[in-house]
């Protein structure tokens, strides 16, 4: 069985400034993503069939991409391979009053399945996930405040909480993911892993007996490996997830291996900054 031991950083190298710097900027480029994203569409990412309505369609054919979307009257918003085999498509539309399953059926295609959304229902859906997040996010900021009671060690764990939100994201954006009722169900996620990892760090720094530098390391030893077991899981699920063309499943992983790594990245960079800020300079212990 191999054992994986985590390294003792040697923090005293760098200064608070050269610890933030780096999460921080990555995540300013991250909201720069967003902000031009929102420029472009009018939405920080992209809305998936659940937020927009319109009608999903699922085929089975060995028409390729480009005569498929020649055989439909409406306007074809995507079309995505499925499956292992090669020749399932999902075929998504905005709302249209086209019967575009009897189009299907007419060109000989076999429907395995026919989803249909109204753009009312949509918007409905895009507000209760906004308020969902929004909810999620204030409600974990209020229990961080309650824990500790002073500003800078909550603030730490919201400011990480905060990234580890806004680069997966950003990333969705990059890599054309769309904001689904799951992939909304993946960023609630990360907001629990990234309190678990944090609340972890300040409880052995703040709360418990020992040297800054000690108590970092022994929070690091449990955090760093629960995060990269998780991130193990994650990414062998996106792996068999996009093999057997389960788009959902995969988009999900690869969201919470995002928000994974930006969480180890923001714990023990940005939240350690903080933290050592608070510890040595804020109250001068």
């Amino acid at each position: 069985m191999v054992e994986f031991e985590v390294p003792d950083v040697d923090y005293t190298r760098y200064s608070n400034r050269q610890l933030a710097a780096v999460p921080l900027a990555i995540l300013a480029l991250a909201l720069l993503i967003i902000a031009g994203h929102f420029l472009v569409t009018g939405t920080p990412v992209s809305l998936g069939l659940a937020f927009t309505g319109g009608t999903e369609l699922r085929i089975a054919t060995t028409d390729g991409p480009a005569e498929i979307r020649q055989t439909f009257d409406a306007d074809v918003e995507s079309i995505n391979p499925v499956g292992s085999t090669g020749d399932e498509y999902i075929v998504t539309f905005q709302p249209t009053d086209a019967d575009i399953e009897g189009q299907a059926r007419a060109a000989g295609y076999e429907v395995i399945s026919n989803q249909q959304r109204s753009a009312s229902f949509g918007a409905g859906s895009q507000q209760q996930a906004f308020i969902g997040l929004v909810v999620a996010f204030a409600g974990m900021s209020l229990l961080v405040f309650l824990l500790f009671r002073t500003f800078v060690p909550s603030i730490a764990v919201v400011a990480s909480a905060f990234s580890d939100i806004m680069i997966p994201v950003a990333l969705m954006d990059v890599f054309g993911i769309e904001l689904s009722l799951g992939t909304v169900a993946a960023l609630l996620m990360l907001i629990g892993y990234s309190v678990d990892s944090d609340l972890l760090l300040n409880n052995h720094i703040l709360r418990r007996r020992g040297d800054f530098y000690e108590s970092t390391y022994r929070a690091m030893r449990t955090g760093v490996t629960m995060t990269l077991t998780s991130i193990s899981a994650m990414t062998a699920m996106t792996i068999v997830a996009t093999f057997f063309g389960i788009e959902l499943l995969s988009a999900i992983g690869l969201i919470l291996v995002f928000g994974l790594v930006a969480d180890l990245m923001n714990t023990y960079l940005l939240n350690v900054s903080l933290l050592r800020y608070y510890k040595y300079e804020a109250i001068g212990s």
